[in-house]
C-alpha cells in the first residue's frame, strides 16, 4: 500500500512555533478586576490589540476570575494563563457579536467565539488556567452559537497546558489554518471537543478530552459548496492523547468530507467510547476523498474500535447540496491498523462503502483482546488481514461481501 504519511510525519514534527516573544502585556494594566461579576471584556481587548499593534509578545492573564465577552486575538499574540486564572463566558448576547461562522460545513452568520483570531499568524494560548464558554451562548444553530477558541485562516496556532469546559457547542474549531499544535490541552464539553475544519498540518498531542459528542472531528466542507473550494483537512497527527466519548465517536473523521481528508494518522491514544473509538463517515452527495488514514497502538477499552460509512452517515438537520449523479459519491483508500488492543463489542462494521466506488486498501494487522462481535467488510479491494487474535464473539469472525485481498479466510 502506497502511502506518503512518513513524509507528512516529518513536517508535523518539524513544526516550531515562533521565539518567545519579549513584551508582555498584563490585563490588570489595562483595567482587567479578576472578580468574576464586573466584565473585563473592554481592558482584555485593549491588552491583545496593544500586544499585537506593538509587535507582538504576550497578554498575561494573572489569577483570577475574568468574566468577558468575545475578544480577538491579533498578529504574534500569545495569551498566558497563570494558574489559579480563569477566563469565564458572559452571558449576554450582546457580547458576542454576529459574523460569519463555519457551520457544518459552510459558512453562515453565527455567534463570534469567546476568543477568536482571523487572518493573523503566530497566535496562541499557553497555561496553565481554565477557559469556561457559556453554555446559554453556544446554541448549536439558528444561528450557530458562540465556541470558545476559533481561529480562522491562521497560521501557527499553539495551544498548550490549559483547561477548556464547554457545554452547548463544540469547544474549539480551527478553520482554514496552517501549522497547528495543540499540546497537553484538557477539554470538557457535551459536544465536539476539537473540529479541526479544512487545516493543513496539525498535531494534537497529549491531550485529554472528555465531550459528549466527538472527542476529535476532522471536516473539509460540505456538498457541491465545499466541493467547489477544494480544501482539505489534511497531514494530521493525533499521539498520546486519552480520548473519552459518552455518546458518538472518540475520533470522528467526517461527516463533512467534500473538500477531502487525507494523512491522518492515529498512534498511543486510548480511546474510550459509547459507540466506536474511530467513525469514518460521510453520504452520497458529499464527495470528496478520504485517504491516507492509519491507527496504530490504541487501546480500546470499551465501546466498539472502527465503523466506516461512505453512504449515509452524518448530520442533515442543516441546508445540503449535493453534489450530483456518481461524482457526489465519497471514495475511501489505504486505510491501515494496526497494533490494536480491544475489549469492545463491535470490532470493525465497514458494509456501508458503495459498489460504485469500493474502498481500495484496507488493512488489519495484530489486532488482540476480545470483542463480542467480530469484522464485517463490503465492497473492498487490496484488503489485507493478519495477525487476528481475538476472542469472546459471537458468530463468524469475519463475514465479507464483494471484497478481495488476503487474509479472509478468518472464521
Amino acid at each position: 500500500m502506497k502511502s506518503n504519511l512518513a513524509t507528512f510525519a516529518f513536517f508535523l514534527v518539524s513544526i516550531v512555533c515562533h521565539a518567545a516573544p519579549v513584551a508582555s502585556f498584563n490585563v490588570r494594566d489595562f483595567g482587567a478586576v479578576g472578580d468574576g461579576t464586573n466584565k473585563d471584556t473592554v481592558a482584555f481587548q485593549k491588552a491583545l490589540d496593544t500586544c499585537a499593534v506593538s509587535g507582538g509578545g504576550e497578554v498575561l492573564v494573572p489569577a483570577g476570575k475574568y468574566l468577558i465577552g468575545s475578544v480577538q486575538i491579533g498578529y504574534q499574540t500569545i495569551i498566558r494563563l497563570a494558574p489559579d486564572s480563569d477566563i469565564i463566558g458572559s452571558g449576554d448576547t450582546n457580547d458576542y457579536p454576529m459574523i460569519d461562522v463555519r457551520w457544518e460545513g459552510r459558512w453562515q452568520p453565527g455567534r463570534r467565539a469567546l476568543i477568536y483570531a482571523a487572518n493573523v499568524d503566530h497566535t496562541g494560548i499557553i497555561g496553565p488556567g481554565h477557559i469556561e464558554g457559556n453554555p446559554a451562548m453556544a446554541a448549536p444553530q439558528n444561528p450557530r452559537g458562540s465556541v470558545v477558541l476559533e481561529p480562522i485562516n491562521c497560521n501557527d496556532v499553539h495551544w498548550e497546558g490549559f483547561t477548556v469546559t464547554q457545554g452547548g457547542n463544540w469547544a474549539t474549531h480551527p478553520t482554514y489554518c496552517f501549522d497547528v499544535l495543540i499540546k497537553n490541552v484538557k477539554i470538557t464539553g457535551n459536544r465536539d471537543g476539537i473540529d479541526v475544519d479544512s487545516c493543513k498540518r496539525v498535531r494534537i498531542e497529549g491531550c485529554d478530552i472528555d465531550t459528549g459528542d466527538d472527542s476529535i472531528s476532522l471536516k473539509s466542507g460540505r456538498g457541491l459548496d465545499g466541493a467547489r473550494l477544494g480544501i482539505p483537512t489534511e497531514d494530521v497527527l493525533i499521539s498520546h492523547c486519552t480520548l473519552h466519548d459518552r455518546h458518538f465517536a472518540c475520533v470522528g473523521i467526517g461527516s463533512e468530507t467534500s473538500g477531502g481528508i487525507r494523512n491522518v494518522r492515529m498512534e498511543h491514544c486510548t480511546m474510550n467510547c459509547r459507540s466506536y473509538g474511530i467513525y469514518i463517515k460521510t453520504r452520497i452527495g458529499r464527495a470528496g476523498v478520504i485517504e491516507n488514514i492509519s491507527g496504530e497502538d490504541l487501546d480500546i477499552p470499551g465501546g466498539s474500535f472502527l465503523k466506516v460509512n461512505l453512504i449515509g452517515a452524518g448530520n442533515v438537520n442543516t441546508a445540503d447540496d449535493p453534489v450530483p449523479g456518481p461524482l457526489g459519491y465519497p471514495l475511501g483508500r489505504d486505510f491501515c491498523f494496526k497494533n490494536i488492543r480491544v475489549n469492545c463489542a463491535t470490532l470493525v462494521d465497514a458494509v456501508q462503502i458503495s459498489d460504485q466506488k469500493p474502498l481500495n486498501g484496507f488493512v488489519l494487522k495484530n489486532i488482540t483482546g476480545a470483542c463480542t462481535k467480530g469484522i464485517s467488510l463490503q465492497n473492498m479491494r487490496n484488503v489485507k488481514l493478519s495477525g487476528i487474535k481475538v476472542t469472546g464473539y459471537k458468530g463468524s469472525l469475519l463475514t465479507t461481501t464483494n471484497v478481495q485481498g488476503s487474509g479472509l479466510e478468518l472464521k
